[in-house]
């Protein structure tokens, strides 16, 4: 597989007003890694994209630690809770916080800072606050497999994502993330995709490797769906998310939390996957209240617009997850069950506008959140 040089190339399904920046991240070892995606060169047309988009994350590191705060994490449990990541990842892959380590010196930061960016889905469980959040979907067009995610955040944190391509150490891989992290979204030369959404288990704790941090490894030492589940079931998971990977055999969701790992296939050659748990164990000790009834909503609404046809092109898996395309589709919303665990009944909110983002067996395809929707 190619995996594209140019970000144009990832645009064919992109419903945006700008072009997003591309950094190429190159090093072997690791730290040498981490020094690149500080210090990767910015495209010449970044100064006029609005908000700066620079590759060191020293200005974002204010807007997470306010994030934290507002989610109810204060100083010292954001202290502990890195302090509790380092040492679950030098137990486990040590080179980690090597490319830590270069990303710091690249950028003239604090490693607890980066760590805690790397680790932020593991900081913001140690709060209560609830969030809005992502939407997946696989289906069969043709021969091919592909998957759609809309990436919903906090707008105010807008300026600082971009695309990557990211060579060595491992299986090279291009994707999306934010400013200072290793992954998120993405896929590899291999052909294994990854999608990413976030779930919330009650005993959830910052004593394992973090998300982002094993999407990175997964992308960069996984050939196949098949691997990639073996690879999650040895590391030391004790936070949650939901994994929807996909290559030429197969598309499974896998879910991780406290409670396990589990792994959820595909229905009639479609995942559809938001921010609750499907499988009954995790989900009897689900934070209900963090996600619902938003998260059930949704995939009942993919449902109802999958139920009226489904798609023939790739640009029609995309506009399945269209809030816009929803309400002029499908005018009255479905009743849907709701998934709810332990959480007691959780407060109700408007989904906000959500944007889509595409990766399969040959590329992926980065969103872009709009400004005034989609933040908490």
């Amino acid at each position: 597989m190619n995996i594209p040089q140019d970000v144009s190339e990832y645009q064919e399904v992109r419903i945006t007003d700008q072009v997003p920046a591309l950094l190429q991240i190159v090093g072997d070892p690791a730290t040498d890694s981490g020094t690149s995606r500080s210090r990767a060169p910015r495209p010449a047309n970044w100064a006029s994209a609005g908000a700066p988009r620079c590759a060191k994350p020293r200005g974002r590191l204010h807007e997470y630690a306010e994030l934290f705060r507002v989610l109810g994490v204060d100083e010292e449990r954001e202290r502990d809770g890195v302090a509790r990541v380092v040492s679950a990842l030098r137990g486990w892959r040590p080179g980690l916080l090597e490319q830590f380590e270069g990303i710091a010196e690249g950028a003239g930061v604090e490693l607890s800072q980066v760590v805690a960016l790397n680790a932020r889905t593991e900081i913001i469980a140690l709060g209560e606050k609830p969030s809005s959040e992502c939407s997946t979907l696989t289906a069969e067009i043709g021969d091919h497999r592909y998957g759609v995610q809309t990436w919903d955040w906090h707008v105010e944190l807008d300026p600082f994502w971009h695309t990557h391509t990211v060579s060595g150490p491992g299986l090279r891989y291009a994707g999306l993330t934010e400013q200072g992290i290793l992954s998120k979204i993405g896929v590899n030369e291999a052909g294994l995709a990854l999608h990413f959404n976030i779930l919330g288990h009650r005993e959830d704790r910052p004593d394992g490797v973090p998300m982002h941090v094993l999407s990175s490894v997964v992308l960069s030492e996984c050939r196949s769906v098949d691997e990639a589940i073996e690879l999650i079931r040895e590391a030391p998971i004790a936070s949650s998310s939901a994994f929807t990977m996909l290559d030429a055999q197969r598309a499974v969701s896998v879910e991780m939390s406290p409670a396990g790992v589990f792994v959820i296939e595909a229905v009639a050659g479609s995942v559809q996957r938001t921010n609750h748990f499907q499988h009954e164990t995790p989900l009897a000790a689900q934070k209900s209240e963090i996600y619902e009834p938003d998260s059930s909503e949704r995939p009942c609404s993919v449902r109802a617009r999958l139920a009226e046809g489904l798609p023939v092109a790739p640009g029609d898996l995309v506009r399945v997850l269209l809030t816009e395309e929803a309400s002029r589709r499908s005018p009255a919303a479905p009743t849907c069950p709701r998934a709810t665990g332990t959480g007691g009944p959780p407060s109700r909110r408007s989904s906000p506008t959500r944007r889509p983002a595409r990766s399969g067996s040959s590329t992926a395809c980065p969103p872009r959140p709009r400004r005034g929707s989609g933040a908490r």
